[in-house]
């Protein structure tokens, strides 16, 4: 995940797109039992293709052009052999990209898991500094210096505690947790569609895929093949797409996460501000995850995703406006509590 969510909701997602991870591997092999139904009807087709053209090159006296009646036969291999020499083969062409671009996407969430840690250290030694009006520096000997004004670890703990129950008991808080807690659901959900419906397309390309060979041997269907490959790199792809933009996303947290760290330096940070961008970005993820089809159809063009990338924008569109407003809401309040 890009922006980091409740640890609880976050492991509970990541579980699940493991489990879509694992259905892909188990239901892969059943190609095999369409691969024989596929092979009598290869079979099929190519005896009227052959035919078709042997008794075309008799009737017109001419010389019959063996190396163009060869197609049916390397089909029917690849029908036999389709998981080794097909799936394997694609699978093992894109692969260096899916490892790639999640490699990118790591790289930036270390990044800014350090910057986070460095901001929430820096932002708590401003709020301990805060609530004793400077009289604790929480950069030098913390323990010693609660000594000095006669207060012991434990008792500094609860009172840190009591101030951060009386910072919960606003409306704003509560308001601007609500939306947050909202959008975070969102953006789970928008991810887990996207890889949910990949994996979907994925398994019925790979199943019914010797099918798809069989009939491309039939004369009017020879563009079967190509758009069964099409559409099998182009969904395939949707993953190592949302790792880039899961990359550009963190990227960009990064910076901000910079900003924030000179501003609580210059004494200039203000929270409210940091979650109104954090939903924000939140939005602009929702957003981004149901654009990754349309995308991915820049990149390899495949006729028969169309329409559902029509769908899918509309989809798009719809979450958008809802988040629109969510966010706008969550903003306004904050907005109107910073105006005061």
């Amino acid at each position: 995940m890009v922006i980091p969510l409740e640890n609880a909701l976050d492991i509970h997602f990541s579980s699940l797109h493991q489990i879509l991870r694992s259905l892909y591997e188990k239901m892969s092999p059943l190609c095999d039992d369409i691969a024989t139904f596929a092979t009598v009807v290869a079979g099929l087709g190519a005896l009227f293709y052959i035919g078709y053209r042997v008794w075309q090159a008799l009737a017109r006296a001419e010389a019959i052009d063996v190396f163009g009646l060869l197609r049916p036969f390397v089909i029917g291999l690849c029908i036999i052999g389709f998981r080794p020499i097909v799936i394997d083969s694609i699978n093992g062409i894109l692969s260096p990209l899916v490892v790639g671009t999640n490699r990118m996407l790591q790289e930036q969430l270390m990044d800014m898991k350090k910057l986070q840690e460095m901001k929430d250290r820096l932002q708590w030694e401003a709020d301990v500094r805060k609530i004793t009006l400077g009289y604790v520096d929480p950069s030098a000997d913390y323990d010693k210096e609660l000594r000095e004004l006669g207060l012991d670890t434990s008792t500094q703990s609860v009172m840190d505690v009591l101030y951060e129950v009386s910072q919960m008991m606003t409306v704003e808080y509560w308001v601007t947790e609500f939306f947050r807690m909202l959008l975070e659901l969102l953006f789970g959900a928008a991810a887990l569609v996207i890889d949910t419906l990949r994996t979907f397309y994925l398994v019925i390309l790979t199943v019914l895929g010797p099918i798809a060979f069989a009939i491309s041997i039939f004369d009017g269907f020879q563009s079967t093949l190509t758009f069964w490959l099409a559409r099998y790199i182009q969904i395939y792809i949707w993953l190592p797409i949302a790792d880039l933009f899961s990359a550009m996303l963190a990227k960009i947290q990064t910076i901000s996460l910079d900003r924030d760290i000179e501003l609580i330096g210059d004494n200039s940070f203000l929270p409210d501000t940091a979650n109104a961008v954090y939903l924000v970005f939140l939005l602009i993820s929702i957003i981004g995850y149901f654009t990754i089809p349309t995308v991915a159809g820049w990149i390899v063009q495949s006729t028969g995703a169309g329409g559902y990338n029509r769908r899918m924008n509309t989809i798009g569109n719809t979450v958008a406006n809802v988040g629109a407003g969510a966010a706008g809401a969550a903003t306004g309040n904050v907005s109107g509590s910073l105006m005061k």
